[in-house]
């Protein structure tokens, strides 16, 4: 009998996509149920705030660290 996950549709900019694909191999695919296309992919709804903040968290010490790097020039 097939089963039903809730989801919620993310539409993202390829880079920022890219970036919640790595979370999500990081974290054993807890997050990510389809990925449609390079600009989409299905979320659990229940993880969807999780991956909000774990992204949030990824861009702040991304920023971070191009700024060092643009401060050592």
């Amino acid at each position: 009998m097939p089963r039903a996950i809730a989801g919620v549709l993310v539409e993202c900019d390829p880079s920022i996509k890219a970036i919640i694909v790595k979370i999500d191999t990081e974290h054993h695919h807890d997050f990510i149920i389809e990925d449609i296309d390079d600009e989409h992919v299905l979320i659990k709804s229940n993880k969807h705030e999780d991956l909000k903040q774990l992204l949030k968290d990824h861009l702040k010490d991304s920023v971070r660290e191009a700024e060092e790097s643009s401060e050592s020039d």
